[in-house]
């Protein structure tokens, strides 16, 4: 019944700060496809996944804070090379939770946003 996730959608405060971390330091490709709204926003593809970025004052879906803890709400994404990732992250003095042992069997990597939004990489 289901095919997948279509898209995550995510409040920032500043769009042009996200859309620096998110095109730029992440490398994620910014769609053509995002309609003209009348709030600011971005689009960006990730695979078979969007995520979305809308700037909405009135949200309440903000963590308020920048830690990085692996317990908290987050989305993950599946990578083909976390030491890639990782070498991106220290070029752009990203910091970030390394968990390379990670009892999921996965090698996780976590990051947070400009805006707290948590994002778990994994392999």
């Amino acid at each position: 019944m289901y095919e997948g996730i279509h898209h995550v959608s995510l409040l920032v405060t500043d769009i042009e700060k996200s859309k620096k971390f998110y095109g730029e330091i992440l490398g994620f490709q910014e769609s053509e496809d995002r309609p003209n709204f009348d709030f600011p926003g971005a689009w960006y593809q990730v695979g078979s996944t969007q995520i979305h970025l809308i700037v909405h004052s009135d949200g309440k879906a903000l963590r308020g804070t920048y830690e990085i803890d692996s317990r908290d709400g987050h989305y993950a994404i599946r990578v083909k090379d976390v030491e890639k990732l990782i070498k991106r992250l220290r070029e752009y003095e990203v910091e970030f939770l390394d968990k390379p042992a990670s009892k999921t069997g996965w090698h996780q990597v976590f990051v947070s946003d400009p805006d707290g939004n948590l994002i778990e990489f994994n392999r």
